[in-house]
């Protein structure tokens, strides 16, 4: 066999002597004999030896070999690479749909889509207090509270809210006093009788006819607002002004007085 060595010159082979044809003298014969025994004994021994070193270990060059000579770089032995294994397909995901987009809209007041309205109210009388006067379309203030006309001669009437005519709940309001147009139609409120008869005239010339069916006087915290600003339900008609003690560390009334006028059939 065949033991690659680092600086041999040249591989060595070992052959099994050849048989012997014919007879040779006891002593000549046997030193041939046992010389070529002994020579191939030690080649043997020799590739068992190298065999026997672990596999990529450098041997070192013979003794006969040139000083100037390099050895050889020692084999490198690749490990038995490890079975690969393909990898599993990735399952493909179909993207989820975009969500749809939820539409935005403006919550402020104004943005508020009013009822579908009819002619605004323009004029309103109560003939038993004698009140007369012109009424006005009014929003909100920067406080977020109904708007209201300066004039206390004048009364404003809820634009968000029903016209009269349609269902829900007709908002007509007004200052009861002020210290630059004095004491206002709406002060007369607090005295009209129920079943006192109230004419709202809309932009269209048209009369409305209402009948008064209750006065209250409630304190401003206690307000049941979203029934007074209601924009379903009959149709019905409010009159709101101040009234009650006037708190003067805030320049304000402490209580509303409300006047609930329902349609006359």
């Amino acid at each position: 066999m065949r033991i690659p060595a680092p600086g041999a010159a040249a591989p060595v082979v070992a052959r099994p002597p050849r048989p012997l044809r014919r007879r040779v003298p006891r002593g000549r014969g046997l030193a041939r004999t046992v010389l070529p025994v002994l020579l191939l004994g030690s080649l043997v021994l020799s590739g068992c030896a190298a065999g026997s070193e672990a596999a990529g270990t450098p041997r070192m060059p013979a003794a006969s070999a040139p000083a100037t000579a390099s050895p050889s770089p020692s084999p490198t032995t690749t490990p038995d690479a490890a079975p690969t294994t393909e990898p599993a397909p990735t399952p493909t995901v179909a993207p989820a749909p975009a969500p749809a987009a939820v539409p935005r809209r403006d919550s402020s007041i104004e943005a508020q889509t009013a009822p579908a309205q009819l002619p605004p109210p323009v004029r309103l009388q109560v003939p038993d207090v004698q009140l007369d006067m012109p009424v006005l379309a009014m929003g909100v203030d920067d406080d977020g509270a109904m708007a209201l006309p300066e004039d206390t001669a004048d009364a404003g009437w809820y634009r968000f809210g029903p016209a009269p005519g349609a269902p829900g709940t007709t908002v007509v309001a007004a200052h009861v006093d002020s210290l630059v147009h004095g004491l206002g139609a709406f002060a007369r409120l607090r005295d009209v009788p129920v079943g006192a008869v109230v004419t709202v005239t809309t932009a269209d010339g048209t009369d409305h006819g209402y009948r008064v069916d209750r006065v209250e006087r409630t304190p401003k915290t206690e307000v049941p607002l979203d029934l007074l600003f209601d924009r379903t339900g009959p149709e019905r008609l409010v009159l709101v002004t101040c009234g009650g003690e006037f708190d003067r560390s805030t320049g304000h009334y402490l209580d509303n007085v409300v006047v609930t006028v329902l349609p006359i059939p």
